[in-house]
């Protein structure tokens, strides 16, 4: 069941994208940090009524977020479409246990529908550079790869932005 996230939900939000970002590591992929994603960022996912939840036998094995605010850090991007009326998806995850049961593909078909749903023209996103697993499921799902952006931060290697026209 995918259903939008409680502010009493964050802290097993968190211990989920905690172990999401221990299993990349353990794999190499430096994409997430312990400052990020933040109990802050969720929040105001939260407040934004961008955050939703996957839930399986009542526990969350997954999140993503939906959002009409175009970060700053996408304006250098040559998109396909116009910047208008285009959804853009962050912070999705599955905790480590439950991946490969098609939890992410679930996740994503809903914030797309959500997108289609609310007439957007497309759906944009960004994924690390070195998580070359993310950069196959999106192309496998119809993204296109643009071009870079760098968030200094988490990580001296850039992040592909993708999109996918609806």
């Amino acid at each position: 069941m995918i259903a939008p996230a409680k502010i009493s939900q964050i802290p097993e939000i968190l211990i989920m994208t905690d172990a999401c970002r221990i299993a990349m590591e353990a794999n190499g992929i430096y994409q997430w940090t312990t400052d990020y994603p933040s109990k802050q960022a969720f929040e105001n996912d939260i407040e934004r009524n961008e955050l939703y939840v996957l839930q399986h036998d009542n526990e969350i094995v997954g999140c993503i977020v939906v959002s009409l605010f175009m970060d700053e850090e996408y304006t250098s991007v040559n998109w396909l479409t116009e910047n208008v009326n285009n959804y853009y998806i962050h912070r999705l995850a599955v905790h480590p246990k439950y991946q490969g049961k098609g939890f992410a593909q679930r996740l994503m078909d809903f914030g797309e529908n959500f997108a289609r749903e609310n007439n957007a023209v497309s759906v944009r996103l960004d994924t690390f550079s070195q998580n070359k697993r993310n950069q196959k499921f999106y192309e496998q799902r119809g993204y296109t790869k643009l071009g870079d952006i760098f968030f200094p931060k988490q990580s001296e290697h850039p992040f592909h932005c993708y999109e996918l026209v609806l």
